[in-house]
Formats: structure tokens, C-alpha cells, sequence
């Protein structure tokens, strides 16, 4: 990379919350790269880290999504700016129908792009669900 290429990237902002639930795991919340925000995967879980609505999808989901919405803000985006989110969920099965509803609190129909994934399990066993997405800032 030439000198000049280098001064014209776009700087790389690390995306923080008071407290930073996911500093004592080394990584950031999130990545703000010129007008684009890619966030980690936002957990069920309270500031502090400890895991929201054991057991319950929907308030999983709703936390989860909470997350990601003060993540988002944060770095000067929102919900309403997300181009691209993935959800992982443990089953898609029982959770499908109820992520459709949660998700429809927050984002109008046909505005984002969406995988939906199911995996074997994430990383404490007490989270159904977690999100991530990819944003912009207005």
C-alpha cells in the first residue's frame, strides 16, 4: 500500500458503551470504518454481562436486540440503518415464527438483509440467540 492510499482509508473507531460488556473478552463491541459499522454479535445479556431471560427466546431476542440498538447509536447509526444483520439461533424450529414477530417490532418488512442460522450452540449455553449486523451512519 502506497502512502497515499494509506491516508486516504478510511480509520478504523472502536465502538464502546459505558461499560464495555465485551472489553474483558478483548473485543469490541463493534467497528466503526468510514460510514459503516460492523457490530460483534450482541448477546442477551445485561451491561454487566450476565445473561437476560434464561430460557426465554422472545426476551432474549428483545435483549439481544437492545444491544444492538445502543451499539448502533453509539457509533452514530441505528436499527433503521442496518443493511445486513445474521441471527443465530439454537433452534430454528421453536424460534423462527417468534423472531418474525420480534423482528417486526424493529425493522420494517423488506428493509434489511438476513441470514438465519441455526447453531449447535453459542457461547455460554444459557444464550438462544445472538445478532449481528453490518450498518450505516447517516
Amino acid at each position: 500500500m502506497t502512502d497515499d492510499a494509506a491516508q486516504d482509508a478510511p480509520h478504523r473507531v472502536r465502538v464502546t458503551a459505558d461499560p464495555d460488556w465485551y472489553a474483558p473478552a478483548g473485543i469490541a463491541l463493534g467497528i466503526r470504518l468510514g460510514n459503516l459499522v460492523f457490530t460483534s454479535g450482541q448477546a442477551p445479556i445485561d451491561a454487566h454481562g450476565a445473561t437476560v431471560g434464561a430460557g426465554d427466546f422472545e426476551a432474549q431476542a428483545r435483549q439481544a436486540l437492545a444491544n444492538l440498538a445502543l451499539v448502533l447509536k453509539n457509533a452514530g447509526s441505528g436499527l433503521d440503518q442496518v443493511v445486513k444483520a445474521t441471527v443465530f439461533v439454537t433452534d430454528i424450529a421453536r424460534d423462527q415464527e417468534a423472531f418474525a414477530r420480534v423482528r417486526a417490532e424493529h425493522f420494517a418488512p423488506h428493509t434489511i438483509a438476513e441470514s438465519f442460522v441455526e447453531v449447535s450452540s453459542l457461547a455460554d449455553p444459557d444464550w438462544l440467540i445472538e445478532i449481528e449486523a453490518i450498518a450505516v451512519t447517516a
